[in-house]
């Protein structure tokens, strides 16, 4: 059962990693096309789509099948498990302020621009690396 929930988690984990690095590039496009109304409508629809029907399930999925494979590995004695769900805790914060972000566009609210979302891509990029290289090291 342990290798299929893992199986699971890697599938879940990637899926959740695709809108996590997608999502700011839709909002560059949006920040950076704001006068193009046509355009705008259907990124807002991309943007809905994308976090709710795959973002929030795989954020689920990962969260659910992880903390499975972490019970069944063992929190005790592992700091770099504990370093590693501190991360997934930061990541998901990262998540929700992308739903925090879509609702600003969806509303006409937001005022960031696209060189802030670029740069807002990179978060992502940083934790994934911290947390890959937790889980093959287990440094602590």
């Amino acid at each position: 059962m342990y290798s299929w929930i893992f199986w699971f988690h890697i599938l879940s984990f990637t899926s959740w990693f695709a809108v996590l690095f997608y999502m700011p590039r839709l909002f560059v496009y949006h920040a950076e096309n704001i006068e193009n109304e046509g355009f705008v409508k259907v990124v807002k629809v991309m943007e809905m789509k994308i976090y709710k029907y795959i973002g929030v399930p795989a954020m689920w999925a990962t969260i659910i099948s992880g903390a499975y494979l972490a019970y069944e590995f063992g929190f005790s004695g592992n700091g770099w498990i504990h370093t590693k769900i501190f991360l997934v805790l930061i990541l998901m914060a990262y998540f929700f302020s992308l739903g925090y972000y879509r609702i600003k566009f969806l509303n006409d609210e937001c005022d960031k621009s696209g060189k802030f979302f670029r740069v807002y891509n990179e978060v992502p990029t940083l934790l994934l690396l911290a947390i890959v290289f937790l889980v093959v090291f287990k440094p602590f």
